[in-house]
C-alpha cells in the first residue's frame, strides 16, 4: 500500500469524508436506523486510529490500532449497532473497547455504555480519549470480557466486537430478558457467523446477519 505516502486530511476533509462515508457506505447500503446513521455523522473516526491512517479513517475498511488489534470497518459497527435494535433509555455492554470507536458510537444513541478491554493500554488509551471528546455516559474496565460486567448489569444489548468459539455462558446470565448479543462466533482462521442472539422466556433466538472477520476473543473464554 501507499500509506507512507498519504498525508493527513485537514478538519474540513475529514467532514466531507464523514459524511460521504454515511451517505455512501452505510445509507447508500442496508444501513437505515437514523439513529446510527446521526452517531456516525457525529463521531470523529479518524480520532480514534493513529494518524499514520487518519487520510484511511473514512474508507469503509479496518485499520490497525495499537497492540496488533483492529478498529472494524465502518459498515460493520453501523450493521452490528443497528442489529441490537438499540433505545434512548438502553444501558448497553460492549466487549473488546480496542480504540473506543464503537463505545463512542453506542454513546451517541444509549444512556449508558459499559465497555471492557482486555488488553492494558488499549483500555487506557481508549479511557483518556473518550474522556477527552466528552463522553460521560461511557465506563471503560481493563479486565476479561468474557465474565462480562456483572455489578453493573443486566444490560438491554451487548455487543461483542471479538471472535468467540461459543456464546459466552455469564453474558447470557447479565442480559434482560428480550435484551439482545450481537457476536461473531467462530474460529480464527475462517469467516464467522456474525449473530443477533436474544433471550426468550423459551431460551436463545439466534438469527445469522452475516459473515464477518474479527479478532479473536481472548482470555477465559479459551480455558473452558
Amino acid at each position: 500500500m501507499f500509506l507512507s505516502a498519504l498525508t493527513i486530511l485537514p478538519g474540513a476533509d475529514h467532514d466531507e469524508a464523514r459524511k460521504r462515508m454515511v451517505a455512501v457506505d452505510l445509507a447508500g447500503r442496508d444501513i437505515h436506523d437514523t439513529a446510527v446513521l446521526d452517531a456516525m455523522l457525529k463521531v470523529p473516526r479518524h480520532l480514534f486510529v493513529s494518524p499514520r491512517y487518519s487520510a484511511l479513517a473514512y474508507a469503509d475498511q479496518p485499520l490497525p490500532i495499537q497492540a496488533g488489534q483492529t478498529i472494524s470497518q465502518p459498515y460493520v459497527v453501523a450493521l452490528m449497532t443497528q442489529s441490537a435494535k438499540l433505545h434512548p433509555g438502553d444501558r448497553v455492554l460492549e466487549i473488546g473497547t480496542g480504540s473506543g470507536y464503537q463505545a463512542a458510537v453506542l454513546a451517541e444513541i444509549v444512556k449508558e455504555v459499559y465497555t471492557i478491554e482486555i488488553i492494558g493500554i488499549l483500555a487506557d488509551s481508549a479511557r483518556g480519549l473518550l474522556s477527552r471528546l466528552g463522553y460521560k455516559n461511557v465506563h471503560v474496565r481493563h479486565g476479561d470480557g468474557y465474565q462480562g460486567w456483572a455489578e453493573a448489569g443486566p444490560f438491554d444489548a451487548i455487543l461483542v466486537t471479538a471472535a468467540a468459539p461459543k456464546i459466552p455462558e455469564p453474558l447470557i446470565d447479565q442480559l434482560k430478558m428480550g435484551g439482545r448479543i450481537v457476536m461473531p462466533l467462530g474460529g480464527e482462521f475462517q469467516v464467522q457467523d456474525l449473530l443477533l442472539i436474544t433471550k426468550t422466556p423459551g431460551g436463545l433466538q439466534k438469527r445469522n446477519i452475516t459473515g464477518v472477520r474479527f479478532v479473536p476473543m481472548t482470555g477465559d473464554v479459551r480455558n473452558e
